[in-house]
């Protein structure tokens, strides 16, 4: 029953493989083996319902996907991608208690695994819990302090709660390590635009504080221009800040090019 399990398996026909090893482990209850204990001495009990696990997330159907999946557990061996699996059957089923359990257990088991750590700070983010997303970003980065993906995600989150200062320094950082990474210079430039924007926001500050604006449009302008040249394709990223910009610094050639491709951008 497990090596026709296999079989079908490598065949990539999950139902059927599906059906042998849900009657591999189902021998185990039958009165007929009870004397063998098979679920506690029969070390392919468990892996027989890990693979049945991955048929039912290959099936996209909840119901198998989760049929054996306590058992699957006990398969020290696969037990991230397990959770893999079962953190995408409770998105399926938008039961994000559950959802949210499994991701948080999969990143303090496995913080390197790429997995769980950008669905654990998203999970965070989206509901604005900024702070318990940085400190998740704090926790990967103790255990690898130059990993682009977990500094990038704290640069971001830093943009987003608005401590523009801090994105920066992470930005710069990024931008050491590899000075050709996009997005590093995209959340830099924000970091200042943002800044300047929040400023106009409250004309009589913006009056007061005409030069500082000014210059912190400059700044942005060095990074987004960095981000364009790298990334040309992203134009919704990086096409509406430098027409602020271009509009602000009274740059007519460049302002003139910006408004053009917004202008296809819209059509």
């Amino acid at each position: 029953l497990y090596s026709g399990g296999i079989y079908f398996l490598r065949k990539q026909q999950y139902d059927i493989a599906f059906q042998f090893f849900n009657k591999y482990i189902d021998c185990a209850t039958k009165p007929l083996f009870a004397l063998y204990h098979y679920l506690d001495n029969d070390k392919m009990i468990s892996k027989a319902a890990y693979w049945s696990v991955y048929c039912g997330y290959k099936l996209n159907d909840p119901k198998i996907t989760l049929h054996h999946s306590y058992l699957a557990l006990k398969d020290t061996s696969n037990y991230c991608l397990i959770l893999q699996y079962l953190s995408e059957t409770y998105l399926m089923e938008n039961d994000s208690v559950r959802y949210y359990q499994i991701i948080s257990e999969g990143f303090q088991k496995y913080p390197t695994f790429p997995y769980f750590f950008p669905r654990l700070v998203d999970y965070y983010s989206k509901r604005n819990l900024f702070d318990k997303a940085l400190r998740v970003c704090e926790q990967a980065l103790a255990i690898d302090s130059l990993n682009m993906n977990f500094l990038f995600a704290k640069s971001t989150i830093l943009l987003n709660s608005s401590h523009y200062d801090k994105c920066l320094k992470v930005c710069d950082q990024l931008i050491a390590i590899n000075d050709s990474f996009p997005d590093a210079y995209l959340n830099a430039g924000l970091a200042y635009y943002n800044q300047a924007v929040e400023i106009e926001k409250n004309f009589s500050i913006a009056r007061k504080q005409h030069t500082k604006v000014i210059q912190l449009y400059k700044c942005a302008l060095t990074y987004l221009k960095k981000y364009k040249d790298l990334a040309p394709k992203q134009k919704k990223k990086w096409a509406l800040p430098l027409y602020t910009i271009y509009l602000n610094l009274n740059m007519g050639k460049e302002f003139d090019t910006i408004d053009q491709i917004l202008r296809e951008m819209k059509n």
